[in-house]
């Protein structure tokens, strides 16, 4: 009798290479090979090096993670079959490898970019705004792998010859019997089950793929994707008598008469493309930037104007607050509370400072790294026909500005911070001139040394509902699809209604935001930001911001990081993936450096909170703060 190690050979190969599968996985998803979204990260750590969190994380492509978890659910079934000392007496596993290391060789030959694995798309019309949550998911047809940007389809099929020929077999069962039995004994005819025409389970695969295909174009362009049929274990050709049936090729015929391109057989690790790394991606923020709210705040602070500190110890010195400034935080404890209960919330407030503290001695240390204004000009002039960034604009949205105004002129901004705050958006009858000196008096930055003042205001909270994003940006360059993708989500988000906010929701972080923990120290005064009923991590005010900047083309600053990543995982719930790139025009034979420009939708960068009345040698704390 055999040994558990020599039963089951086909299962020990297979085994074998889904272990070589999900290992390789793990660092697939930072490969050139995912359709990645247009976002400009400008954020660094606290080593001086970029970010790349918005396009190197595991599920850069859509998709990529399920499969790898449905890998390791076989593996495991797999492991757990063969290392039984009785599996050698049982019959075979029934496991679905197969079909998982056939997607997993599609993944790898398919022309990137990747937009997606295992996407759902519906066959029929759905409704426009984003389902509820645990709500049932509407049905459709399966594609395995969607590449080339969204240009090709992918579709696996493992079905055997001895499958489609038991179909056949049904098929003829209905063909057969006497004319005696196909009537009654009157001569009048019944109804038969036999097929008016040639028809099985791989043809229907085909026209609900080509289907699909026809209800799914590809934006911006319209054209149709293209339908690929890889059948892995199907052999027109087969010496073995028993599983031979010439309606096979005929199968094969009508799918490619379909238009199904139609693969055969497994592929060839011989064949597997290198792709081309020689080009690099170059996003470039358009000329019209849209602003949210944590750039606001970041423009007015005291870390983006103020002298850098001489040393990262200088950094966490500067902000530590004077005994001053603890000693009013205290006498703002409701005098109604027992002594346990003040000693524990003045527990509290001073660990929220501290922490506090340490947030903003982060953002002083980011801004010795880089300058937040000088990332700003720097990106621009070389979009800029203009060393005085002739033709650049900022745009923000009026509950932007809104808060902005009510956040800083409140017990939280300096002085300092409130006069910068009121000059990004002087009143009517205010010179220009005498707006631009009020914003860059004691700034570190040369006077107007970008053209920040004023900062226009749209004049409605949302854009209009035929407002969609031009195929070109006010640069030149031809916009993603992935705009169209942000402001189709961003109007269903909005679609639903807000919500109260509440600490729970989890979108509040001084390091990642720099506004709405602030918000903390004025609640009296200021209202926390609606957050939206679809995603409790996203607020109004964001959201607005995207979908404005979305709809319009051109990019909108942030400093939001968390709002971003949430964005991100409504899109690709919602999309299957964030659309697709092109990044050299056809035939281009261009080098590295000659790479075109495409316009960032996002552009993140670091926050910069208010932080003047925390610096320690502020001494109007009490003036401050009245």
């Amino acid at each position: 009798m055999a040994t558990s190690k020599e039963a089951h050979p086909e299962l020990h190969a297979l085994r074998d290479q889904l272990r070589e599968i999900f290992n390789a996985m793990a660092t697939f998803g930072s490969a050139a090979f995912a359709a990645k979204p247009p976002i400009l990260d400008s954020s660094i750590n606290l080593g001086g090096d970029p970010n790349e969190e918005f396009h190197a994380h595991e599920d850069a492509i859509h998709g990529l993670r399920a499969l790898r978890e449905s890998v390791k659910r076989d593996l495991d079934v797999l492991e757990k079959f063969l290392n039984d000392p009785k599996c050698a007496s049982r019959p075979p596993l029934s496991t679905n490898a197969p079909y998982l290391v056939s997607v997993w060789n599609e993944v790898l030959h398919a022309p990137p970019p990747i937009v997606t694995i295992w996407r759902t798309f519906p066959d029929a019309p759905q409704p426009s705004s984003i389902p509820r949550r645990g709500s049932r998911k509407p049905s459709g047809v399966k594609v395995d792998v969607v590449a080339d940007g969204g240009k090709r389809w992918i579709r696996v099929n493992t079905t055997k010859n001895s499958r489609l020929l038991a179909e056949f077999r049904e098929l003829d069962s209905y063909l057969t019997g006497s004319e005696d039995e196909l009537s009654d004994g009157d001569g009048a005819s019944r109804p038969s089950l036999a097929p008016k025409e040639f028809d099985n389970s791989i043809l229907r695969m085909g026209r609900s793929l080509l289907e699909a295909a026809r209800r799914n174009p590809i934006a911006p362009s319209g054209d149709l994707p293209s339908v690929v049929l890889r059948l892995t274990r199907l052999d027109p050709n087969t010496s073995n008598p028993k599983e031979s049936d010439p309606r096979i090729a005929q199968t094969i015929q009508l799918l490619r008469d379909m238009g199904v391109i139609v693969e055969l057989g497994e592929r060839d690790p011989r064949q597997l493309h290198q792709p081309s790394r020689g080009v690099q991606r170059r996003l470039e923020p358009t000329l019209r930037v849209n602003l949210d709210l944590s750039i606001l705040i970041a423009l007015v602070s005291d870390i983006t104007h103020s002298p850098l500190p001489e040393s990262p110890a200088a950094a966490e010195a500067r902000y530590v607050p004077s005994p001053q400034y603890r000693e009013w935080k205290r006498k703002r404890l409701v005098t109604s509370r027992s002594p346990i209960e003040e000693a524990e919330e003045a527990r509290l407030q001073d660990n929220g400072l501290s922490e506090h503290s340490r947030a903003l001695a982060n953002q002083a240390l980011q801004e010795m790294a880089r300058g937040l204004l000088h990332e700003l000009r720097d990106r621009l002039a070389a979009v800029s026909s203009s060393p005085t960034l002739e033709g650049v604009e900022f745009w923000t949205t009026p509950e932007a500005r809104d808060r902005c105004l009510k956040i800083v002129l409140s017990k939280i901004g300096g002085p300092n911070e409130k006069r910068r705050a009121a000059a990004l958006f002087p009143s009517p009858n205010t010179p220009l001139s005498e707006a631009e000196a009020a914003y860059w008096a004691g700034s570190r930055h040369p006077a107007s040394f970008m053209p920040l003042v004023p900062i226009r205001v749209f004049d409605a909270t949302i854009p209009p509902h035929d407002l969609n994003p031009p195929p070109l940006s006010n640069s030149g360059h031809v916009l993603s699809p992935f705009f169209t993708l942000l402001a189709r989500t961003c109007r269903n988000i909005l679609a639903h209604d807000a919500v109260p906010s509440s600490a729970s929701n989890g979108n509040s972080d001084p390091v990642r935001d720099g506004v709405d923990a602030q918000t903390k120290d004025a609640e009296d005064d200021i209202e926390r930001a609606a957050v939206t009923k679809a995603n409790p991590r996203l607020t109004v005010h964001t959201v607005q911001s995207m979908l404005w900047g979305a709809a319009c083309g051109w990019t909108t600053l942030t400093a939001n990081k968390s709002s971003v990543k949430a964005i991100l995982r409504d899109i690709r719930a919602a999309e299957g993936g964030y659309g697709w790139f092109e990044e050299l025009p056809s035939g281009s034979e261009a080098t590295t450096s000659e790479a075109p420009g495409e316009a960032a939708a996002i552009w993140v960068v670091d926050p910069r909170s208010l932080a003047e009345g925390m610096r320690s040698d502020y001494e109007e704390q009490e003036t401050a703060v009245q």
